[in-house]
């Protein structure tokens, strides 16, 4: 992370990732294309998702989850800026020629070698499938179902840890403290994701947020009572709730959303930490 000179009132509080490691370079052109964004908006045009629009254009790099070259050796040429995501990305040129982007992880650099493979090394930037992974290794871009690709553990800083082997499954214990059994035979990069600094940044102001296409969030005790349930009163006033709602009468904070009789349910071994 890097802290600003403040200069001004907006870089006094800024703080920004450190980027020195990445290469000076513009994106793999057969690897990106435009993507419209939908501002939060349905298909009718209609507001789904609050406090969402504007921004800056991003061009968005086609990242390979799946990552599914096997047995090809790879070299990373570059590690890269992705403005769509946490965590930087890297390069990689396998030896028969082809270009992918892959999620960077961290202290790899410019040279380092990754190959996905039944019988990869144990290192950082090799993927295999979960069965091959000792008990202890920290793990990201963990599949859920076999070829599907990773799904889970892909956000800056993130890793998961093999916790024990059993039968055809593997106990996985994720980011969050849950632990779940996942099928041995899905795939998962070994390493910790790179940016682990991401969390300590500040934004140091407003234009900064407008920037990300983040709209101002209006506190609901600051409207009148037909806009939110938290609404009305003269001066600063409590809620006077039992608890908090939003702004549709619903619980906003505690509430669980997952299903009592999720099929998946029987995948969790442990619930997530309470912190």
């Amino acid at each position: 992370m890097k802290l600003l000179k403040p200069t001004t009132p907006g870089q006094r509080q800024r703080s920004i990732a450190d980027y020195s490691m990445l290469t000076n370079k513009e994106p793999e052109k057969s690897l990106t294309f435009g993507r419209k964004r939908r501002m939060g908006r349905s298909k009718q045009g209609r507001i789904t998702v609050r406090h969402k629009g504007g921004g800056n254009k991003k061009l968005f790099r086609e990242i390979d989850f799946k990552q599914n070259k096997m047995n090809i050796p790879g070299t990373i040429i570059a590690l890269e800026y992705d403005p769509n995501r946490s965590a930087f990305i890297s390069l990689i040129q396998y030896h028969d020629g082809e270009k992918r982007y892959v999620l960077a992880v961290k202290n790899m650099k410019v040279g380092d070698a990754v190959i996905t493979s039944d019988n990869a090394p144990l290192a950082d930037g090799s993927r295999l499938p979960l069965a091959k992974i000792p008990v202890g290794f920290f793990i990201h871009n963990v599949e859920m179902q076999p070829g599907k690709g990773g799904q889970i553990v892909r956000s800056a800083g993130s890793s998961a840890k093999v916790m024990a082997h059993e039968g055809k499954y593997a106990n996985v214990q994720m980011p969050s403290g849950e632990v779940r059994r996942i099928l041995s035979s899905c795939l998962a990069t070994i390493g910790v994701l790179s940016n682990p600094e991401h969390n300590l940044i500040s934004y140091g102001k407003a234009g900064a947020s407008r920037w990300r296409g983040i709209r101002p969030t209006v506190r609901g005790s600051a409207m009148n009572p037909v806009d939110h349930p938290h609404g009305g009163g003269e001066g600063a006033q409590p809620i006077g709730l039992p608890y908090p709602k939003t702004p549709w009468g619903k619980h906003a904070l505690g509430k669980k959303t997952r299903k009592k009789n999720h099929p998946t349910n029987k995948f969790i071994v442990s619930r997530k930490v309470k912190k």
